[in-house]
């Protein structure tokens, strides 16, 4: 038995165990690629989900030490082609294989390290802040997708980002009350957390739409292979989405929107009969 391909394989298998503990909806989502992307796929979530949780959860500890051993440990792995942290094994090993810019790498860590101060957001800051937390992501993911066809990756490279855009967005509007609350962070740029309004939240709304549109142009131009699970993500942020907007700013500010499990599974559905009837 080659114990070098056993622990990478385990390694990937701690990405995916990762990623249906902590995401259900990014599951299902993962589950609709074609299986070759999964555990490539899974393993940037694993990768994603350690960062933040250090910079979001453990408030009990020296944050910035634990986010500085992390960095230090994923840019080693990076360097080497190995990590006995099997979520960072994981990851390089994606990074290697598919071709995934350094500078992306370099983007979400510097946003993660953004998380470990209370500030409040001018506009250059969010627009950095949304791109290397989100934007570079869906980046990763596409580099996964499209397989070494640069072209392709060049030609859908802006819709990746304006959908990962519109998925941040969307949470940051969603989680405004908690990321003020237990974080001290308001996201959104020029905007007071007590003059939270209904105004305030429609000139946001209005900025997500456009985000959606050009994401979606992104999506029907996808590989085949990867269509489906994109597409389900895009139909879930956007139900959530439409729950938001149905709610005024008061009631945002009181309860998290959240979409439950049944209706998740039902547009999983309505997703893959969209998809078999070619209308995606």
């Amino acid at each position: 038995m080659d114990h070098v391909q056993l622990f990478t394989d385990t390694s990937r298998a701690c990405a995916k165990l990762i990623t249906k503990r902590y995401s259900t909806s990014f599951t299902l989502g993962i589950r609709t690629l074609d299986r070759r992307f999964h555990l490539p796929v899974y393993s940037v979530y694993g990768f994603v989900r350690w960062a933040d949780e250090i910079v979001d959860t453990f408030h009990a500890h020296d944050k910035a030490a634990l986010f500085a051993d992390f960095k230090r440990q994923t840019y080693e792995a990076l360097e080497i082609g190995l990590s006995l942290n099997p979520v960072l094994h994981a990851f390089q090993d994606v990074v290697r294989r598919y071709g995934i810019d350094r500078e992306f790498i370099d983007a979400f860590l510097l946003s993660m390290e953004m998380d470990l101060d209370d500030r409040n957001y001018n506009q250059s800051l969010y627009e950095q802040y949304i791109y290397g937390s989100a934007e570079v992501v869906g980046l990763m993911c596409l580099r996964i997708f499209c397989e070494g066809d640069t072209a392709l990756f060049d030609h859908l490279r802006e819709p990746a980002r304006r959908l990962g855009s519109a998925f941040q967005k969307v949470n940051f509007l969603r989680d405004v009350r908690s990321d003020y609350e237990e974080r001290g962070r308001v996201y959104f740029p020029g905007v007071q957390y007590e003059r939270f309004t209904d105004e305030v939240k429609r000139d946001i709304e209005a900025d997500i739409r456009a985000d959606f549109e050009a994401g979606y142009a992104g999506i029907v131009q996808l590989p085949r292979a990867a269509r489906l699970g994109v597409y389900l993500a895009y139909v879930y942020y956007l139900k959530l989405f439409h729950k938001i907007r149905q709610l005024p700013a008061t009631t945002i500010l009181g309860e998290r929107v959240r979409v439950p499990n049944n209706t998740k599974l039902l547009l999983l559905l309505g997703s893959y009969f969209r998809y078999r009837l070619a209308r995606v």
